[in-house]
């Protein structure tokens, strides 16, 4: 795994970026930016686009669940340890694509996540932390988000069954609950 520097850990990334738990999906994050094009909003009310930083760590039981995204979302890697990402294609095909620093290894430091794709990562085994970011445009808005649930996901893709299980929380919501005026988030 990767030689972190003694005094980076996972309480010195919560404090310096402000970070708190990511609802529903888990892990940490704080958005860093939500930006529109000059002074016109979108008419759909979405930020042209959106970015967060989100840290991963087994030790606090830290992993991106299981979800999808009507959008591509590009993922970009860090600092700290390789991310595993599970990928599952809406034709059937499953994969696994790890975020890290050995570029020239085959780990990606961005990689892109086709809209509509399921979607769950956790920090490669072995490893400590992993600090990445995610970036959508148009923006994410919290009803954009799909969790995943392991039953249905393990019937429709049986060859990524232990993975998929590893990476859905269960009791909890797949979609962020309505307001009074039926926005969620």
């Amino acid at each position: 795994m990767t030689d972190h520097r003694p005094d980076v850990t996972v309480q010195a990334l919560v404090d310096h970026y402000g970070l708190e738990p990511m609802p529903l999906e888990g892990g940490l994050f704080r958005r860093t930016w939500a930006g529109t094009a000059g002074a016109r909003a979108r008419e759909d009310g979405r930020p042209e686009g959106s970015a967060i930083l989100v840290l991963l760590s087994p030790d606090d039981g830290q992993f991106s669940a299981m979800h999808r995204l009507p959008g591509d979302e590009v993922w970009h890697f860090y600092l700290g340890d390789p991310v595993e990402l599970l990928l599952l294609g809406p034709d059937g095909d499953h994969r696994v694509v790890v975020l890290g620093p050995d570029v020239l290894g085959g780990q990606y430091v961005q990689f892109t996540v086709p809209a509509g794709t399921w979607m769950g990562g956790r920090v490669a085994p072995g490893g400590r932390w992993s600090l990445f970011g995610c970036t959508m445009a148009p923006g994410f808005v919290s009803s954009d988000y799909e969790g995943g649930d392991a039953g249905t996901l393990c019937a429709q893709y049986p060859a990524a069954a232990e993975r998929i299980r590893a990476l859905c929380r269960p009791g909890v919501p797949l979609r962020h609950p309505a307001d009074a005026e039926g926005r969620t988030g």
